[in-house]
C-alpha cells in the first residue's frame, strides 16, 4: 500500500515543478497552477485522467468547455487534444495510463 497526504505536498513554481508520486505501470502527478497558469494545448500518449482537488480551472478540449472545481475527474483519451487554464490557481492529480504508452518515447520504446 502506498499513501500520500495530497494537501501536504508543496507545489513550488505551480506548472514548473510537478510533483511524480508514483511511477510504474500507471504514473500520478501532483500539479499545481499558480494564478494565470496553464497547461496548454497538447495532447499525450496514455489516457489522461485530471482530479481537481483544489481551485477552479477550464478544461477545453474538441471544442468543448468545462468550468471545474473541486471533486470534478476529467478523462482524455490517448491523443486527444486538450488544454487547463486557471485564472486563480489550482492543484490537480493527475493520472496517466497505462504508462508509458505506445510511442511515448521517441525512440518508438514503450
Amino acid at each position: 500500500m502506498h499513501t500520500w497526504q495530497l494537501n501536504d505536498i508543496p507545489t513550488p513554481g505551480g506548472r514548473t515543478s510537478p510533483v511524480v508520486l508514483f511511477s510504474d505501470d500507471a504514473r500520478a502527478v501532483l500539479i499545481g497552477l499558480e494564478p494565470g497558469q496553464q497547461l496548454g494545448d497538447h495532447e499525450v500518449r496514455e489516457r489522461a485522467w485530471v482530479t481537481v482537488l483544489d481551485g477552479s480551472v477550464v478544461v477545453e478540449s474538441d471544442g468543448d468547455r468545462l468550468e471545474a472545481g473541486p471533486g470534478t475527474l476529467v478523462t482524455f483519451a490517448p491523443g486527444e487534444r486538450h488544454s487547463v487554464h486557471t485564472e486563480a490557481g489550482a492543484r490537480l492529480l493527475l493520472l496517466l495510463t497505462s504508462w508509458p504508452g505506445p510511442g511515448h518515447y521517441p525512440d518508438g520504446s514503450a
